[in-house]
């Protein structure tokens, strides 16, 4: 299991307790670009996707854990689409 698998089974196992630089090292892993204007959220794109995230302390709400999960899904869906 590679860094990256563990770090998302992490958010699977435990939404409630995922901090911010968590997110956002997944995020740029995977090919996301960050762009942040001094502002409380931090957005990460990667084409059409875009991720709205806030940086709250000490932890990320767990409904944008699932956010990130569900995009990830379906980037992951439709690059299997595109491969086959």
């Amino acid at each position: 299991m590679s860094k990256k698998e563990k770090a998302l089974a992490k958010l699977r196992r435990n939404p409630k307790h995922v901090r911010f630089e968590e997110i956002e090292r997944i995020l740029l892993g995977l090919g996301f670009k960050k762009r942040q204007d001094g502002t409380s959220h931090a957005m990460f794109m990667l084409g059409k996707h875009i991720l709205n995230i806030p940086r709250r302390k000490p932890f990320v709400k767990p409904k944008y854990v699932g956010l990130v999960l569900e995009a990830l899904d379906n980037i992951k869906e439709l690059e299997e689409e595109n491969s086959k």
